[in-house]
Protein backbone atom coordinates (compact mmCIF):
# COMPACT_ATOMS: atom_id res chain seq x y z
CA UNK A 1 0.00 0.00 0.00
CA UNK A 2 0.93 3.20 -0.82
CA UNK A 3 -0.47 5.98 1.52
CA UNK A 4 -1.31 9.46 0.15
CA UNK A 5 0.01 11.70 3.14
CA UNK A 6 -2.30 14.57 4.05
CA UNK A 7 -0.34 17.67 5.54
CA UNK A 8 -3.03 19.98 7.19
CA UNK A 9 -2.61 20.62 10.88
CA UNK A 10 0.19 22.13 12.37
CA UNK A 11 -0.56 20.12 15.65
CA UNK A 12 -1.40 16.18 16.81
CA UNK A 13 -4.41 15.30 15.33
CA UNK A 14 -7.34 13.93 17.96
CA UNK A 15 -10.29 12.76 15.49
CA UNK A 16 -10.94 11.49 11.73
CA UNK A 17 -14.52 10.76 10.84
CA UNK A 18 -15.95 9.62 6.97
CA UNK A 19 -19.04 10.73 6.03
CA UNK A 20 -22.01 8.08 5.34
CA UNK A 21 -20.89 8.00 1.55
CA UNK A 22 -17.16 8.10 2.48
CA UNK A 23 -16.56 10.48 0.03
CA UNK A 24 -15.60 13.23 2.59
CA UNK A 25 -12.81 12.98 5.35
CA UNK A 26 -13.03 15.28 8.53
CA UNK A 27 -10.13 15.85 10.73
CA UNK A 28 -9.94 17.11 14.16
CA UNK A 29 -6.65 18.31 15.72
CA UNK A 30 -5.09 20.29 18.58
CA UNK A 31 -4.23 23.28 16.02
CA UNK A 32 -8.26 24.91 16.54
CA UNK A 33 -8.70 24.20 12.54
CA UNK A 34 -11.38 21.26 11.51
CA UNK A 35 -10.38 20.21 7.92
CA UNK A 36 -12.29 18.49 4.85
CA UNK A 37 -10.54 16.21 2.29
CA UNK A 38 -11.86 14.46 -0.70
CA UNK A 39 -11.23 10.49 0.43
CA UNK A 40 -10.21 9.22 -2.98
CA UNK A 41 -7.34 11.76 -3.22
CA UNK A 42 -6.94 13.28 -0.07
CA UNK A 43 -7.15 16.66 -1.78
CA UNK A 44 -7.94 18.99 0.99
CA UNK A 45 -10.82 20.94 0.53
CA UNK A 46 -10.89 23.60 3.34
CA UNK A 47 -10.80 24.31 6.92
CA UNK A 48 -13.63 25.23 9.47
CA UNK A 49 -12.75 28.39 11.18
CA UNK A 50 -13.95 29.80 14.52
CA UNK A 51 -12.55 27.49 17.11
CA UNK A 52 -10.18 28.84 19.72
CA UNK A 53 -8.68 25.38 21.28
CA UNK A 54 -8.42 22.04 20.54
CA UNK A 55 -10.95 20.22 18.79
CA UNK A 56 -11.30 16.48 19.98
CA UNK A 57 -13.90 14.91 18.06
CA UNK A 58 -16.55 15.50 15.20
CA UNK A 59 -19.91 14.29 13.63
CA UNK A 60 -21.86 14.57 10.41
CA UNK A 61 -25.16 14.78 9.71
CA UNK A 62 -26.62 11.21 7.51
CA UNK A 63 -26.89 13.72 4.24
CA UNK A 64 -23.51 15.14 5.00
CA UNK A 65 -24.85 19.08 4.85
CA UNK A 66 -23.97 19.75 8.71
CA UNK A 67 -21.25 19.18 10.71
CA UNK A 68 -20.82 19.43 14.60
CA UNK A 69 -17.48 19.70 16.41
CA UNK A 70 -16.32 19.88 20.23
CA UNK A 71 -13.48 21.98 21.39
CA UNK A 72 -11.79 22.64 24.09
CA UNK A 73 -12.71 26.43 23.92
CA UNK A 74 -15.87 25.53 25.75
CA UNK A 75 -17.98 25.51 22.80
CA UNK A 76 -19.79 23.39 20.14
CA UNK A 77 -20.12 24.52 16.64
CA UNK A 78 -22.69 23.55 14.26
CA UNK A 79 -21.39 24.18 10.58
CA UNK A 80 -22.64 23.82 7.14
CA UNK A 81 -19.73 21.45 5.30
CA UNK A 82 -19.70 22.91 2.22
CA UNK A 83 -19.43 26.40 2.81
CA UNK A 84 -17.37 25.98 5.64
CA UNK A 85 -19.94 28.50 7.25
CA UNK A 86 -20.38 28.81 11.26
CA UNK A 87 -23.97 28.20 11.88
CA UNK A 88 -24.40 28.03 15.58
CA UNK A 89 -22.14 27.87 18.75
CA UNK A 90 -23.92 25.79 21.89
CA UNK A 91 -21.70 28.06 24.52
CA UNK A 92 -20.46 26.31 27.65
CA UNK A 93 -18.63 26.64 31.28
CA UNK A 94 -16.52 23.88 30.87
CA UNK A 95 -14.13 22.56 27.73
CA UNK A 96 -16.11 20.23 25.78
CA UNK A 97 -14.77 16.86 24.46
CA UNK A 98 -17.05 14.17 22.93
CA UNK A 99 -20.05 15.54 20.74
CA UNK A 100 -22.35 12.63 18.16
CA UNK A 101 -25.27 13.50 16.32
CA UNK A 102 -28.68 11.12 16.78
CA UNK A 103 -30.08 8.75 14.68
CA UNK A 104 -32.60 11.12 12.29
CA UNK A 105 -29.81 14.14 13.16
CA UNK A 106 -32.76 15.93 15.13
CA UNK A 107 -30.86 15.77 18.45
CA UNK A 108 -27.47 16.17 19.35
CA UNK A 109 -25.10 15.10 22.61
CA UNK A 110 -22.47 16.51 24.03
CA UNK A 111 -20.08 15.90 27.02
CA UNK A 112 -18.34 19.13 28.96
CA UNK A 113 -14.90 18.15 31.27
CA UNK A 114 -14.75 18.33 35.11
CA UNK A 115 -13.38 21.79 35.46
CA UNK A 116 -13.82 24.05 38.54
CA UNK A 117 -15.58 22.21 40.69
CA UNK A 118 -18.23 21.16 38.29
CA UNK A 119 -18.61 17.22 37.51
CA UNK A 120 -18.42 15.95 34.17
CA UNK A 121 -21.99 15.78 32.35
CA UNK A 122 -23.33 14.82 28.87
CA UNK A 123 -25.40 17.86 27.49
CA UNK A 124 -28.67 16.83 25.09
CA UNK A 125 -29.98 19.78 22.57
CA UNK A 126 -31.78 19.73 20.07
CA UNK A 127 -30.95 20.37 16.26
CA UNK A 128 -33.52 22.69 14.69
CA UNK A 129 -34.25 21.96 10.82
CA UNK A 130 -34.39 26.11 10.64
CA UNK A 131 -31.89 27.54 11.75
CA UNK A 132 -33.59 30.71 12.62
CA UNK A 133 -35.54 28.48 15.16
CA UNK A 134 -32.27 26.83 16.56
CA UNK A 135 -31.44 27.45 20.46
CA UNK A 136 -28.50 26.71 22.35
CA UNK A 137 -30.64 25.75 25.44
CA UNK A 138 -29.70 22.11 26.69
CA UNK A 139 -33.07 19.95 27.12
CA UNK A 140 -31.54 17.87 29.35
CA UNK A 141 -27.99 16.99 31.36
CA UNK A 142 -26.79 13.77 32.50
CA UNK A 143 -24.20 13.47 35.29
CA UNK A 144 -22.63 10.65 37.38
CA UNK A 145 -19.50 9.36 36.42
CA UNK A 146 -15.86 11.17 38.07
CA UNK A 147 -13.42 12.07 35.26
CA UNK A 148 -13.77 12.81 31.18
CA UNK A 149 -16.42 11.29 29.05
CA UNK A 150 -14.15 10.71 25.68
CA UNK A 151 -16.57 9.40 23.59
CA UNK A 152 -20.65 8.74 23.05
CA UNK A 153 -22.69 7.05 20.89
CA UNK A 154 -26.56 6.80 20.25
CA UNK A 155 -28.13 3.19 19.89
CA UNK A 156 -31.51 1.42 20.59
CA UNK A 157 -33.19 4.21 18.01
CA UNK A 158 -32.62 7.36 20.39
CA UNK A 159 -34.19 5.30 23.68
CA UNK A 160 -30.14 5.38 25.10
CA UNK A 161 -26.68 6.72 25.50
CA UNK A 162 -23.32 4.75 25.37
CA UNK A 163 -20.57 6.46 27.23
CA UNK A 164 -16.63 5.47 27.45
CA UNK A 165 -14.71 7.52 29.80
CA UNK A 166 -11.46 8.42 31.55
CA UNK A 167 -11.89 5.68 34.07
CA UNK A 168 -12.62 2.89 32.51
CA UNK A 169 -16.10 2.38 32.29
CA UNK A 170 -18.57 2.13 29.67
CA UNK A 171 -21.91 2.65 30.67
CA UNK A 172 -25.34 3.15 29.36
CA UNK A 173 -27.72 5.99 30.02
CA UNK A 174 -31.52 5.86 29.65
CA UNK A 175 -32.03 8.97 28.00
CA UNK A 176 -35.83 9.88 28.96
CA UNK A 177 -34.48 9.45 32.87
CA UNK A 178 -31.12 10.35 32.59
CA UNK A 179 -30.37 7.59 34.53
CA UNK A 180 -27.73 5.07 34.36
CA UNK A 181 -29.12 1.86 33.54
CA UNK A 182 -25.65 -0.88 33.18
CA UNK A 183 -22.12 0.04 33.51
CA UNK A 184 -19.10 -2.03 33.25
CA UNK A 185 -15.48 -1.17 34.15
CA UNK A 186 -13.65 -3.20 31.10
CA UNK A 187 -10.27 -1.37 31.22
CA UNK A 188 -7.53 -0.34 33.73
CA UNK A 189 -6.84 2.37 32.27
CA UNK A 190 -8.71 5.49 30.49
CA UNK A 191 -10.48 4.79 27.56
CA UNK A 192 -9.22 6.65 24.69
CA UNK A 193 -11.46 5.72 21.95
CA UNK A 194 -14.89 4.03 21.23
CA UNK A 195 -16.84 3.15 18.21
CA UNK A 196 -19.75 1.26 17.00
CA UNK A 197 -20.06 -1.31 14.72
CA UNK A 198 -22.02 -0.68 11.64
CA UNK A 199 -24.79 -2.72 12.90
CA UNK A 200 -25.08 -1.14 16.39
CA UNK A 201 -24.37 -4.39 18.19
CA UNK A 202 -21.50 -4.30 19.57
CA UNK A 203 -18.41 -1.71 19.84
CA UNK A 204 -14.62 -1.45 20.13
CA UNK A 205 -12.88 0.46 22.23
CA UNK A 206 -8.79 1.53 22.52
CA UNK A 207 -7.09 2.34 26.22
CA UNK A 208 -4.23 3.19 27.84
CA UNK A 209 -4.46 -0.13 29.52
CA UNK A 210 -2.46 -1.65 26.35
CA UNK A 211 -5.70 -3.17 25.02
CA UNK A 212 -8.40 -2.92 22.84
CA UNK A 213 -11.93 -4.86 23.40
CA UNK A 214 -14.68 -6.02 21.58
CA UNK A 215 -17.53 -5.03 23.71
CA UNK A 216 -21.92 -6.24 23.19
CA UNK A 217 -24.00 -2.91 23.45
CA UNK A 218 -26.82 -4.30 25.75
CA UNK A 219 -24.96 -6.02 28.50
CA UNK A 220 -21.68 -4.45 28.35
CA UNK A 221 -19.80 -7.55 28.55
CA UNK A 222 -16.17 -7.68 27.07
CA UNK A 223 -16.30 -10.23 23.92
CA UNK A 224 -12.60 -10.14 22.43
CA UNK A 225 -9.56 -8.75 23.76
CA UNK A 226 -6.84 -7.43 21.67
CA UNK A 227 -3.70 -7.04 22.92
CA UNK A 228 -1.30 -3.90 21.66
CA UNK A 229 2.40 -3.68 23.20
CA UNK A 230 2.28 0.09 24.03
CA UNK A 231 -1.19 2.30 24.49
CA UNK A 232 -3.97 1.72 22.53
CA UNK A 233 -5.05 4.97 21.56
CA UNK A 234 -7.60 4.43 18.91
CA UNK A 235 -9.79 1.32 17.35
CA UNK A 236 -11.80 0.75 14.68
CA UNK A 237 -13.90 -2.38 12.59
CA UNK A 238 -14.01 -2.94 9.15
CA UNK A 239 -17.68 -2.80 7.79
CA UNK A 240 -17.14 -5.92 5.69
CA UNK A 241 -14.56 -8.54 7.32
CA UNK A 242 -14.26 -9.39 10.77
CA UNK A 243 -10.90 -7.11 10.64
CA UNK A 244 -10.17 -4.61 13.77
CA UNK A 245 -7.19 -1.90 13.37
CA UNK A 246 -5.36 -0.72 16.28
CA UNK A 247 -3.42 2.36 15.86
CA UNK A 248 -1.15 3.53 19.38
CA UNK A 249 2.35 4.07 20.92
CA UNK A 250 4.49 5.04 23.55
CA UNK A 251 3.30 8.28 25.24
CA UNK A 252 3.99 11.36 23.25
CA UNK A 253 5.56 12.87 26.20
CA UNK A 254 8.25 9.73 25.66
CA UNK A 255 8.82 9.93 21.94
CA UNK A 256 12.31 11.63 21.95
CA UNK A 257 13.78 8.88 24.44
CA UNK A 258 12.71 6.02 21.90
CA UNK A 259 13.57 5.28 18.81
CA UNK A 260 10.69 5.09 16.23
CA UNK A 261 10.45 1.12 15.84
CA UNK A 262 10.60 1.08 19.81
CA UNK A 263 8.17 3.27 20.54
CA UNK A 264 5.77 1.10 17.91
CA UNK A 265 4.05 4.22 16.23
CA UNK A 266 1.89 1.66 13.65
CA UNK A 267 -1.18 0.51 12.87
CA UNK A 268 -2.03 -3.54 13.58
CA UNK A 269 -4.84 -5.06 12.16
CA UNK A 270 -6.16 -8.03 13.97
CA UNK A 271 -9.20 -10.78 13.02
CA UNK A 272 -11.92 -10.11 15.03
CA UNK A 273 -13.26 -13.12 16.09
CA UNK A 274 -9.93 -15.31 16.18
CA UNK A 275 -7.96 -12.06 17.86
CA UNK A 276 -4.92 -13.50 15.56
CA UNK A 277 -2.42 -10.33 14.38
CA UNK A 278 -2.08 -10.81 10.34
CA UNK A 279 -0.87 -7.08 9.63
CA UNK A 280 1.18 -3.95 10.80
CA UNK A 281 0.61 -0.74 8.74
CA UNK A 282 4.11 1.76 10.06
CA UNK A 283 4.24 5.30 8.76
CA UNK A 284 3.72 7.85 11.11
CA UNK A 285 6.55 9.74 13.46
CA UNK A 286 4.82 9.29 16.58
CA UNK A 287 2.04 8.01 18.51
CA UNK A 288 -0.89 6.73 16.09
CA UNK A 289 -4.21 8.76 17.82
CA UNK A 290 -7.01 7.90 15.31
CA UNK A 291 -7.63 5.35 13.08
CA UNK A 292 -11.26 5.30 10.52
CA UNK A 293 -12.42 2.27 8.65
CA UNK A 294 -14.10 3.70 4.63
CA UNK A 295 -17.50 3.11 5.12
CA UNK A 296 -16.70 0.72 1.98
CA UNK A 297 -14.19 -1.20 3.57
CA UNK A 298 -11.49 -0.72 0.83
CA UNK A 299 -9.42 2.05 2.70
CA UNK A 300 -8.54 3.65 6.00
CA UNK A 301 -7.28 6.57 7.74
CA UNK A 302 -4.64 7.09 10.34
CA UNK A 303 -4.05 10.52 12.11
CA UNK A 304 -0.71 10.88 14.32
CA UNK A 305 0.74 13.12 16.67
CA UNK A 306 3.29 14.07 13.95
CA UNK A 307 0.31 16.26 12.33
CA UNK A 308 -0.04 13.96 9.13
CA UNK A 309 -3.51 12.04 8.29
CA UNK A 310 -2.08 8.93 6.30
CA UNK A 311 -5.08 7.56 4.25
CA UNK A 312 -4.21 4.05 2.59
CA UNK A 313 -6.15 2.41 -0.11
CA UNK A 314 -6.32 -1.48 0.19
CA UNK A 315 -4.14 -3.45 -2.75
CA UNK A 316 -5.15 -6.52 -4.34
CA UNK A 317 -2.65 -7.98 -1.43
CA UNK A 318 -5.21 -7.28 1.22
CA UNK A 319 -8.59 -8.47 -0.80
CA UNK A 320 -6.89 -12.09 -1.49
CA UNK A 321 -6.24 -12.59 2.01
CA UNK A 322 -9.89 -11.55 2.98
CA UNK A 323 -10.94 -14.20 0.02
CA UNK A 324 -8.91 -17.47 1.96
CA UNK A 325 -10.33 -16.14 5.51
CA UNK A 326 -13.54 -16.19 4.35
CA UNK A 327 -12.91 -20.12 2.78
Amino acid sequence: MKPYLLKGHERPLNFLKFNREGDLLISCAKDHHPTLWFSDDGYRVGTYNGHNGAVWTCDLTWDSEKLITASADSSVKLWDVASGKDLFTFKSQEPCRAVAFSIGDRMAAYTTDQFMGQPSQIHLVNIADDLSEQSGDVIKSLSGPKGRVTRIAWTDLNRTLISAGEDGFVRRWDVETGKITAENRIHDADIKDMQLSKDGTHFITASGDRTSKLVDSQDLQVMKEFAFERPANAAAMSPIADHVVVGGGQEASQVTTTAGKAGRFESRFFHKVYQEEFGTVRGHFGPVNAVAFHPDGRSFCTGGEDGYVRLQHFDATYFNLLNKQEL
